[in-house]
Formats: structure tokens, C-alpha cells, sequence
């Protein structure tokens, strides 16, 4: 075997291995990058419980996460499993409308303040209130065209699911 061959075939080799293990990459990064501080403190009348607490921080970092994916990229698929009810159908008319219009969203340096304000004594719902810092990058055909540092304030309804807590609501408010 030539050397140029040998060249060749662990190139190729290299770069299929590249194209397998990007997703994984790109997705510990875009999850890494937002940042929860999740105060479930003054949540109540019932006491959440340690197991609850990880799994809202976890999930409701992976809603952001997903969120930011689907907008980006122009994609309803990370919606399925973070998003459910009236949040999801109107994160999918976002991604529609942005598929028409040839525009995207990118979140940059998401940080969330997230504070518990209720939890159901049946455990079925929690109320929290995010104050989310993050850099809005609007795109044109991969060309940006606004370029802005947000500081919103949502109020979020969180349920339990299957496997996971989901967001059902998701709304912007002037303040808390």
C-alpha cells in the first residue's frame, strides 16, 4: 500500500469518526453553555424534595438547551420531550414562521436566575419565575443582522412527565 493511500484511508477514517462524534460534541457544549441557578427555597405550600430539585434543574436546562437547537437550526425536533401544551405549540409556530421567512435565532451565554414561587401540594405543578440573561443573535441566511443583549423575565409552568419535567408555559412578563 502506498503511503499516499495510507494517507488517504486515515483521513477518510478520521473524518468519518469526526462526523459521528460532532453531535455528541456540539451537544455537551450547547448544554454546558447554559447556566442555571435554580433557588427552590421559598417554593411551597410543599417541600420539594432533593430528587425533584435535580431533575427541574436538569430538565429545565435541557429546555433551554433544545430550545436554542430548534430556533438555530430551523428544526421542530428538539422541541419533542422538554416542551409539551401551550409552550410547544407556540415554540412551533416560532421555528414555522422563522422556516418561512429564511430567519433564525441563536442564544449565546445563556445564564438563568430561577426561582420556585409554587409547587402543588399534589406535586403535579411548579410555578417558577426565571430572570434570563443571553446574547440574541437574529440571522439572515447565516448572515447576522441583529445582535443584542437580553435580560427577560419568564414565568414558567413545569410538569412532571413520563420520564422528565416538562415546560407547559412559557411567557415573558415586564417583571415578577
Amino acid at each position: 500500500m502506498t503511503l499516499k493511500r495510507r494517507f488517504f484511508l486515515c483521513s477518510r477514517s478520521a473524518l468519518i469518526l469526526a462526523l459521528f462524534l460532532a453531535p455528541a460534541l456540539y451537544s455537551y457544549s450547547a448544554d454546558s453553555a447554559v447556566k442555571v441557578q435554580l433557588n427552590l427555597k421559598k417554593a411551597g405550600p410543599r417541600e420539594v424534595e432533593s430528587l425533584t430539585e435535580q431533575g427541574i434543574l436538569r430538565d429545565y436546562r435541557l429546555a433551554w438547551t433544545s430550545m436554542a437547537q430548534a430556533l438555530e437550526f430551523n428544526t421542530p425536533d428538539p422541541l419533542e420531550g422538554p416542551f409539551a401544551g401551550e409552550a410547544k405549540q407556540q415554540l412551533l409556530q416560532t421555528v414555522a414562521q422563522q422556516q418561512h421567512s429564511g430567519l433564525s435565532q441563536r442564544y449565546v451565554n445563556q445564564n438563568h436566575r430561577v426561582e420556585g414561587v409554587f409547587y402543588a401540594p399534589e406535586g403535579d405543578v411548579m410555578e417558577l419565575h426565571d430572570t434570563a440573561e443571553y446574547q440574541l443573535q437574529v440571522s439572515d441566511g447565516g448572515r447576522i443582522i441583529h445582535d443584542e443583549n437580553i435580560v427577560l423575565h419568564y414565568v414558567v409552568l413545569m410538569t412532571p412527565g413520563a420520564d422528565r419535567w416538562v415546560i407547559r408555559h412559557l411567557q415573558a412578563v415586564q417583571q415578577f
